[in-house]
C-alpha cells in the first residue's frame, strides 16, 4: 500500500479564521465522489493531501508555538463538517488529533517543539495501540527491544485507522523491563509495512487494518511513556471517543443532503401518491424533515459536550490543582457517554429512514445509501453503548467513577 509523503515546502501559516472557512468547500471536494469510493475501495489518498494544503492538522497548535490556536471544540467541528463530506476521512484523522491533543496539554510541562515543528510543516499522525491476536484486547504482544544505542520493534497491530494516509505513527509496545511504551516513528521507514485489510462492513476507506512491524529501528527520542490513567490520558481518551461521535455527525448531514439530492434529482412519486413529483409528495417531505430535525439533534448534543471539554482543556493549560481539573474530567466523561449514547440513537434512526424517501430504486448500489447507516453503525461499535450507559447509571445511583477514571473508553 502506498504511503504518504511529508511535504516540507514551506507553507504560508493560516489564521484559525483561515482555516476554518476553508473546510467547506473542502468537505464538498471530499463529498463529490465518496459514494463511488465507498463502493469501489479506493482509498482516499487525495482528499489527505487537500487536508496537508489546508493545513487542517495544525488547527490545535497554540498560537505561541506558531499555530492557529484552535479550541477542541473548534477541531471536533472540524471533524463534523469533514464527515459530511465523508465520514471515513473525518474518522481516519482520530489518532492525528489524539496525538496533537496530547502534546498541546503537555506543553506547559513538557514542551515538544519537535512534534509542533513536524504539525506545523503539515505532518499527518496515525497510529495503532490494539492488536486482534491476544487473548484480551488490552493485551500487547508487540515488543520494544533495546539494540546498543538504539531499539528495534517488532509485532504486528491492526485497527491502525488512518495509518496508511500518515507520515508519522505512534505504535504501543512492550519494553524491555515489562514497561508499556510507544514509538513514534515515520510511516516509510524500513520494517513498517501498513495493511489494506480491513473487512467491517462500514467505514471501509479509514485504513483501519493491520501494520506489520518487522525489526523496525527506533531511535531513544523517538520512544515515550505511556499515560492512560493519567489526568492528561484521561482527557484525551474522552475527547477521542467524542472524535467519533463528531464523525457520526458527519455521516447524519451526509445522509441529509444525500437524501434531499436524492429526491430532486431520482426519486419517483409513489403509484398511489397524490403528487406527481416526490418533492410534492407530503409523506417524502415528512420524511425529510424528521431527518433533518434528527441531524439537528445530533449536531446540537456534540455542541454542548464539545464546549464542556473546551473548559478542561483551559484549566490544563493555566495550570489549575489536580483535584480541579479531577472534577472536570469526570463530569466531561459523564457529558461525552451521555452524548455518545444520545447521538449514536438519533443517528442510526436519521440514516435508516433515507430508504423511505424512494422505492426500490432508494437502496440502489449506484447511489449507494446505505453507506450512512453502515458507516455510522460501525463507528458505534467501537466502544459498547450498553458499557457507557451502566456506567453512567452505577455513578448516578452509588457515586462510582472507576471506569471514568481509566482513560480507555470514556
Amino acid at each position: 500500500m502506498p504511503v504518504a509523503s511529508l511535504n516540507t515546502t514551506p507553507v504560508e501559516k493560516p489564521s484559525l479564521e483561515d482555516i476554518l472557512c476553508r473546510v467547506p468547500a473542502l468537505a464538498e471536494r471530499i463529498r463529490e465522489d465518496a459514494a463511488r469510493r465507498d463502493r469501489e475501495r479506493i482509498l482516499p489518498f487525495d482528499a489527505f493531501g487537500w487536508l496537508r494544503e489546508a493545513q487542517i492538522g495544525t488547527i490545535l497548535v497554540p498560537r505561541e508555538w506558531g499555530g492557529p490556536g484552535g479550541k477542541v471544540s473548534d477541531y471536533l467541528r472540524v471533524i463534523r463538517q469533514l464527515g459530511a463530506g465523508d465520514s471515513n476521512v473525518a474518522h481516519a484523522l482520530r489518532s492525528h488529533f489524539n496525538f496533537a491533543l496530547s502534546i498541546l496539554l503537555r506543553a506547559p510541562r513538557q514542551p515538544d517543539a519537535l512534534a509542533f515543528e513536524r504539525l506545523l510543516s503539515g505532518a499527518i499522525f496515525g497510529g495503532a495501540h490494539t492488536e486482534n491476536l491476544t487473548r484480551h484486547p488490552t493485551d500487547v504482544g508487540t515488543r520494544l527491544l533495546r539494540e546498543g544505542d538504539h531499539y528495534r520493534l517488532t509485532g504486528r497491530k491492526h485497527y491502525a485507522t488512518g495509518t496508511a494516509f500518515a507520515d508519522f505513527a505512534s505504535f504501543s509496545a512492550e519494553d524491555d523491563e515489562g514497561n508499556m511504551v510507544f514509538a513514534m516513528i515515520p510511516t516509510d521507514r524500513e520494517g513498517v509495512e501498513i495493511l489494506d485489510d480491513w473487512d467491517g462492513m462500514g467505514q471501509r476507506l479509514t485504513a483501519s487494518g493491520g501494520v506489520i512491524l518487522n525489526n523496525v529501528r527506533v531511535e531513544p527520542e523517538e520512544v515515550g511513556a505511556r499515560d492512560l490513567d493519567g489526568q492528561i490520558g484521561r482527557h484525551t481518551s474522552t475527547v477521542r471517543q467524542l472524535h467519533l461521535a463528531a464523525s457520526a455527525a458527519g455521516a447524519v448531514a451526509a445522509a441529509l443532503e444525500d437524501g434531499r439530492r436524492y429526491v430532486l434529482d431520482h426519486g419517483r412519486a409513489a403509484a398511489h401518491s397524490h403528487a406527481r413529483f416526490a418533492r410534492d409528495d407530503f409523506f417524502v417531505q415528512k420524511e425529510l424533515g424528521e431527518i433533518a430535525a434528527l441531524a439537528y439533534g445530533v449536531d446540537a448534543t456534540l455542541t454542548a459536550v464539545a464546549l464542556e471539554q473546551d473548559a478542561t482543556a483551559a484549566a490544563f493549560l493555566r495550570g489549575a490543582a489536580e483535584e480541579e481539573i479531577d472534577v472536570l474530567l469526570v463530569a466531561g466523561a459523564i457529558s461525552g457517554a451521555r452524548a455518545q449514547l444520545v447521538a449514536g440513537k438519533l443517528a442510526l434512526e436519521a440514516a435508516g429512514k433515507i430508504f423511505e424517501l424512494g422505492g426500490g430504486s432508494a437502496t440502489s448500489s449506484e447511489y449507494n445509501l446505505d453507506r450512512h447507516w453502515r458507516n455510522i453503525r460501525t463507528v458505534l461499535n467501537h466502544n459498547p453503548l450498553n458499557h457507557k450507559a451502566r456506567v453512567v447509571g452505577d455513578y448516578l445511583l452509588n457515586g462510582t467513577t472507576t471506569h471514568l477514571r481509566e482513560g480507555r473508553v470514556f
